[in-house]
Formats: structure tokens, C-alpha cells, sequence
């Protein structure tokens, strides 16, 4: 509802300028208009005459009139007054929330999407788990971000590409693969020849058993099969690695989540990626020999000391391959890349950076977007959980989700701002209460459904024609504030996605479901009267395909009964 008023400003300004009274050259600053935080104060507020009345050597107040003068007469707009200093505040018509309706009805599931990203090129690279272990809580909250996320980005126009970057060798794996040959081999954890660093967890026998039997996994379009030789390390690192792949591959269908690319660090040098970085970094002289060591001026561009990229040992340390990598993307044609890290991952966000600018092939200074967040706490019954009966050491996805569901897993690890610390409560995510937001929300939903399945039962029939055509009918105080939020949806998304903030939306959803649920509980739907009975399901119904918007944008369902 932005543009219309944005619009009608931009050709007050003209006017003005075609009068005299602003400079014809007058550059145009960078105005916003927002939601008024209050009713009374009006519906939106703009600062734009604050912004003018320096360059036009003007008082904001006296200019702020000038341009109200100038609006041209528009049916969306009630009234425009000038408050404070200088700000113009605007009154919107009830025919503006009732053409929202009508938009709403007339786009279905395309409501709220945008051309923001312009069909230009974006990366989300998301979960990037090592195959070692299942998928823990932690892997959750970055799932339910990088999905959510490229949900959002895909609803504004960009085109997204979902990526999953994984280390297939190095110390881990080595780890992994000692730990399932020490299980093929009988040795238990809590035995004296168990490997030092080796995990501990009961997974690692499931994959020893189903080693020694032989059996055959598909991850990644290949199929691995056990060689049943607990001497054969090599052959048990290819088939422990295949068979955590594929464990972690039915734990994110489970959680709704599919990847278009999966990407091996170890391709990087295979394919000699990172030799080829590493040649470039050197050619352009932003390198160093020292201590028989390659150094790389990182400090050029901002990180706080240089940094080693070839041992004195001859090996790379491990920000080199990440900047091969990252070269990658931008040469697959990524305009711009986010990459979901935990945020004990912060210290080596600079030094990629770093090492990208020091290419000079053209990355954006500042490319790529880093989304961190922090840890998840679980609690149940007050207390924390801290394991999971397979892994051991750590609570898992898959526990989650036997626990609580799909939905509400995805819903409370998307929830909160994704830099802030995330308490995880099952017994509030099992509830079925008010206090449940997810099921709050999915509940407007399936009402609104139960509502039409009323309408039916008592011979009613809804003509959505007539009721668009009645909706001046709707004009007590808990529809005016279900058509105000149900109008800010498109906003929402926008804000969102700009902001690389999923969880903008997750909030919201629940204040369009308080709406809803206040209304729902405050009047009467299937009366008698036919055209109040009409204009008041054209509403319910429009708020049914909201939620639906959103619920779908989260990746959560949207139940018809409940």
C-alpha cells in the first residue's frame, strides 16, 4: 500500500518543482514511508518535507504544507495532516483496505510476492554438516533458516539456488572412519583400545553392522556397498561417509527441506581449485613468503592481521579452500551469495573476504552475506536436554521432530531473530493451546475452513462476487484491524527478505492469527443477512489465503481442521 502514496508524493514534488517553489534540480533524498504507530496519528507517515527543507531552504513545517497542497486528489486517501515538526500524515479510505481485499482475492498464492530481487542469481548455501554424525539441533536452526530464507528471496523475485557444502575428507572423516572400523572390530568406547577423538556414539555400530553385512547405500547419486573387511579403512570411510549422507538426507526430506547443489570440498582440489586460487592470490602480489610459509596480505582489506595460506609443511591451512570456494560461486554466476554459519564460525568471515577482494576479479566488496546464529537450548519439563538416546552426546533433528512434528520444529527454530541465543521447549511446541504460536496460527486456519464447512452445512451460499462488491459493510472496529494487518503482508515479505530476517514473518503470522481469532471470537459469520453474511466470508476468506501465503513461506502446513 506504499507505492500508491509514494507515487502521489513523487508527483507533488514534480508540481512543486514545475511552480517554482523547489529547485528544478533539487536532488530527491531518500525518504520512507512507514506505518503509523498509532490509529489516531493515521495510517502512514512520511518524512519527506524533514528531508527537503534544508536543500529547498525551507521550515519542514511550512513545506510539509506546501506538499500536502499538491497532492493530487486520490479515492484511496481519507485525509492528510501534518503533525510535529513536519511530518505529513496520511488517512487512508476504507476503499483502500477493501481494493487490498480485491487484490488479495485476484492473486491467490502469488499475494505478497515481489520483483525485489529482479530475477538476478542468489546462493543460499545452508546446513553444510560434515557427514560424521546425525544431524543435531543446531543443524536444525540453520535448516529452517537457509529454507525459510530462500523461500522468502524466491517470493521476491531473485533466483534462488540452494547449495550444501560438505568436507568428504581431512581429520574428521579420519575420525569417523577409525570409529566405525574400531566398532567393526568389536572394540566399544569404553574399551582400552577405542581411538582417541573417535565418536562415541551408538550410530557408529548401526554403520559397523551394516558394513560388515554388506549392505549398500545411495547418497549423493551413487551407491556405496560394504565391503565387510574391518582391515579395509579406505572402504569403510566411503561407505561410513555415503551412509551419514544418506542419514542426513532422510532427516532433511523429513524436515522438508531439498538442495539443488551438493558441493565437495574435496572437488576443490581435484579439480585444482584451490592451486588455481592460490596461483591468482600470488600473480596479483597481495602474497608473502615468510618463516617458509605463503602469507596473504589480509590486512589490506581490513582483517586485523595477515593470515598463513601454505604451511611451512607444505599443507593449506583451512580458509584457502573456502576462498577457492567462494571464487566458485561467483563463477557459477552467483550475483549474490549467504552463506547460514553458526556463529562460533565468526573469525573466519574476514579472512574469505579478505582473500575474495585480494583476486581482483570483480567481487563486490562485502560479498558474500554471512547469516549467523546462535546456540539452541531444549528443555523439557523445565530442564534441559543435553543428549539423544543415538548420537549420545547431543540432541538431534530427528529427535525433534518424533517429538513435536515438522511444523512445529520448523516454526520455533525459525522464531527468533537468528542471532539470538533460542530456547527450544517441547512441552510448549506439543501443546495444543493458545500459548502454542504454530498451532495458534495453523488454528486461524483451519477455523476459517471450518466456518465454510458450516456455511454449507446450513444451506448458506457464499457469492464472493457480491461479497467484494458489499465489503463497506465491514466497518466495526475488529475488521478494520483484521483488513489493516491483512494489508501489511506484502510489506512483511519485502522487509524480510531485504533484511535476511525469516523470522520477521513468523512473528507476524501470529499477530494476523490474534486478529482473526479476536474477530472470530467477537461476531456472528453465517447471518442472515446475505450481503453482511458475504462481505464478512469475503474476509475470512482473504485471511485464509494470507495464511496460507505465509504458513507456505515458513515451509509449515495448513491444516483444514484441527
Amino acid at each position: 500500500m506504499k507505492q500508491p502514496l509514494r507515487d502521489l508524493l513523487l508527483q507533488a514534488l514534480e508540481a512543486l518543482r514545475n511552480d517554482g517553489t523547489l529547485p528544478a534540480d533539487i536532488d530527491l533524498p531518500g525518504f520512507v514511508i512507514e506505518r503509523a504507530r498509532s490509529r489516531e496519528h493515521g495510517d502512514f507517515a512520511t518524512n519527506l518535507a524533514m528531508l527537503l527543507a534544508k536543500p529547498a531552504r525551507a521550515k519542514p513545517r511550512e513545506l510539509a504544507e506546501k506538499l500536502v497542497a499538491a497532492l493530487p486528489q486520490n479515492s484511496l486517501l481519507a485525509k492528510v495532516e501534518i503533525a510535529g515538526p513536519g511530518f505529513i500524515n496520511f488517512f487512508l479510505a476504507a476503499e483502500a483496505y477493501h481494493a487490498e481485499v480485491r487484490r488479495i482475492m485476484a492473486d491467490g498464492a502469488a499475494y505478497g510476492r515481489n520483483r525485489q530481487g529482479a530475477g538476478r542469481t542468489v546462493g543460499v548455501e545452508f546446513v553444510s554438516a560434515n557427514p560424521t554424525g546425525p544431524l543435531h539441533v543446531g543443524h536444525g536452526r540453520n535448516a529452517a533458516i537457509g529454507d525459510c530464507l530462500s523461500r522468502l528471496l524466491d517470493a521476491s523475485g531473485w533466483n534462488v539456488k540452494r547449495e550444501f557444502y560438505y568436507n568428504d575428507a581431512g581429520v574428521q572423516i579420519a575420525n569417523l572412519a577409525i570409529s566405525v572400523q574400531a566398532r567393526a572390530r568389536g572394540i566399544a568406547p569404553d574399551d582400552a583400545g577405542w581411538p582417541e577423538g573417535g565418536y562415541r556414539g551408538d550410530y557408529i555400530a548401526d554403520v559397523a553392522q551394516a558394513y560388515l553385512a554388506g549392505a549398500s547405500v545411495e547418497a549423493d547419486g551413487q551407491t556405496v556397498t560394504g565391503a565387510k573387511d574391518p582391515d579395509d579403512l579406505d572402504a569403510i570411510r566411503r561407505f561410513a561417509v555415503a551412509s551419514l549422507r544418506h542419514e542426513q538426507d532422510l532427516d532433511l526430506k523429513a524436515f522438508g527441506v531439498e538442495f539443488d547443489t551438493y558441493f565437495l570440498e574435496s572437488s576443490l582440489y581435484s579439480d585444482g581449485k584451490v592451486e588455481e586460487t592460490v596461483r591468482e592470490l600470488v600473480s596479483h602480489g597481495h602474497t608473502y613468503e615468510d618463516g617458509g610459509a605463503l602469507w596473504l596480505r589480509s590486512t589490506d582489506y581490513g582483517d586485523d592481521k595477515d593470515r598463513v595460506m601454505r604451511k611451512s609443511d607444505g599443507t593449506y591451512t583451512y580458509f584457502v579452500p573456502d576462498v577457492a570456494y567462494h571464487l566458485s560461486k561467483w563463477q557459477r554466476g552467483y550475483e549474490q551469495a549467504i552463506t547460514v554459519l553458526g556463529s562460533d564460525h565468526h573469525g573466519s568471515l574476514a579472512r574469505v573476504k579478505a582473500g575474495l577482494q585480494a583476486l581482483d576479479c570483480g567481487i563486490p566488496k562485502g560479498w558474500p552475506d554471512y547469516m549467523l546464529y546462535q546456540m539452541v537450548t531444549v528443555m523439557r519439563g523445565g530442564e534441559e536436554v543435553k543428549i539423544s538416546k543415538r548420537a549420545g552426546s547431543y540432541v538431534t533433528l530427528r529427535d525433534l521432530i518424533d517429538e513435536v512434528g515438522r511444523d512445529a520444529t520448523r516454526y520455533f527454530l525459525i522464531s527468533r531473530k537468528s542471532d539470538s541465543q533460542l530456547v527450544f521447549d517441547i512441552d510448549l511446541a506439543r501443546s495444543q493451546s493458545n500459548d502454542n504460536p504454530v498451532y495458534y496460527i495453523q488454528y486461524a486456519h483451519a477455523r476459517v475452513c471450518s466456518v465454510l464447512r458450516q456455511a454449507g452445512e446450513k444451506g448458506f451460499t457464499f457469492d464472493p462476487d457480491n461479497g467484494l462488491a458489499q465489503l463497506a459493510r465491514l466497518d466495526n472496529e475488529h475488521e478494520q484491524i483484521l483488513l489493516t494487518e491483512l494489508s501489511k503482508y506484502p510489506e512483511q515479505v519485502e522487509a524480510a527478505a531485504a533484511g535476511l530476517e525469516p523470522h520477521v514473518i513468523a512473528n507476524w503470522l501470529r499477530e494476523l492469527a490474534n486478529a482473526f481469532h479476536t474477530y472470530y471470537n467477537s461476531h456472528q459469520f453465517l447471518v442472515d443477512d446475505k450481503d453482511l453474511r458475504d462481505a464478512r466470508l469475503t474476509l475470512v476468506v482473504a485471511t485464509r489465503q494470507v495464511l496460507r501465503n505465509g504458513l507456505d513461506l515458513l515451509g509449515l502446513g495448513a491444516p483444514e481442521s484441527m
